[in-house]
């Protein structure tokens, strides 16, 4: 059976992954240019319900003051769709989902907006 292999742990809390590191030298990039004014690694934690809860990988102003949170996927866990899917409803805030492209579809970001 050749199945992939995905990572059962999490990094410790303010540890960035590598497709999360690129995603700050991205957004950092983007605040220089004046595209968003801030951003912070795990800036965020919204309250779902009881014992329940979301932290966006990053929080973002962007250049019009409208807050967002962007979540950088490798591999989408369906708790992990629910979740972000829960939170942009109770909040106001503009929800975002990145994902790397393979380099033969082109590279960049896919974004996925909730």
């Amino acid at each position: 059976m050749n199945r992939r292999m995905l990572a059962l742990g999490r990094l410790k809390v303010g540890d960035m992954n590598k497709t999360e590191t690129a995603y700050a030298e991205r957004l950092r990039a983007q605040q220089a240019a004046g595209e968003i004014q801030w951003h912070r690694f795990e800036g965020l934690k919204l309250r779902l319900a009881n014992n329940t809860f979301f932290t966006p990988d990053f929080a973002v102003m962007a250049a019009d003051g409208v807050m967002e949170c962007h979540e950088v996927k490798g591999h989408w866990q369906d708790d992990a769709r629910a979740k972000i899917k829960v939170a942009a409803a109770m909040y106001p805030f503009r929800f975002i989902a990145v994902k790397v492209r393979a380099k033969r579809d082109g590279g960049g970001w896919a974004v996925e907006e909730f």
